[in-house]
């Protein structure tokens, strides 16, 4: 009964976001109803923002299936997507919403800031406008997110290193002039820190100890901040930093 209201106001939401388009209702309808009804400690949703073509979508697709497909059409007002981790033997189950970068889409895309407990904010590291437009998307969660919403900052595609626009001292001097938690550079294309970042947020949020859920949600306006921040501790110094 509750998977099948959840995926009546899905059908509408694809509706109402892509239209009577087949595929868009396709995406919603992949996810099982075992996906939806397994047994979980804590539920996060977590929101992946950026600007267009900076690989959020490659990220979500490593993270959800270990899989790399470098041709990725861009994403429709906001995708979906469930992973569950097991962390520190609690059962975690994480919500992924990745969003469309491009403006048109920012009204759709904003709805979602609110209920959500933690954003990802994604630059491409080789375009050094992407990483210019951080503070922007930082003021856009300011506005219509919640309170103390915990933030992450990746720059991706760290694969072509060469290409390098953006020195990763500049990331960590924006994370920590805006609170953000954590900077980690990634590759969709190699698997580099992707799970990290998703677990490394997790472990926050557990931290905070605000969304302790037995299989139903519960979403508050305001994440209160009942810990110190989790210490990044990965081995590659230079791909990332804890603020």
């Amino acid at each position: 009964m509750v998977f099948g209201v959840w995926l009546f106001f899905a059908l509408i939401l694809a509706h109402t976001i892509l239209g009577p388009s087949r595929s868009g209702l396709q995406k919603i309808m992949a996810f099982s109803s075992s996906d939806m009804d397994e047994a979980f400690d804590y539920l996060f949703k977590i929101i992946l923002i950026g600007d267009s073509n900076v690989g959020k979508t490659c990220v979500v697709h490593r993270f959800k299936s270990g899989q790399y497909h470098a041709k990725q059409q861009n994403t429709i007002g906001v995708d979906f997507t469930v992973r569950s981790l097991e962390i520190d033997s609690k059962k975690v189950k994480i919500q992924v919403w990745d969003t469309a970068g491009q403006e048109r889409f920012q009204t759709i895309t904003q709805s979602y800031y609110r209920s959500a407990h933690g954003a990802i904010l994604a630059y491409d590291m080789t375009r050094r406008s992407t990483f210019e437009s951080i503070p922007r998307w930082i003021h856009e969660i300011e506005k219509y997110g919640a309170a103390n919403l915990v933030l992450m900052l990746i720059g991706n595609k760290s694969d072509e290193a060469e290409k390098r626009q953006v020195l990763f001292e500049d990331a960590c001097t924006l994370a920590e002039k805006h609170g953000i938690l954590a900077v980690l550079e990634t590759s969709a294309k190699e698997a580099q820190n992707v799970d990290e970042v998703f677990i490394l947020m997790a472990k926050e949020l557990m931290a905070r100890n605000t969304l302790q859920l037995h299989g139903e949600a519960a979403y508050s306006d305001t994440i209160h901040l009942d810990s110190r921040p989790v210490v990044s501790n990965w081995d590659d110094e230079k791909s990332n930093c804890s603020c």
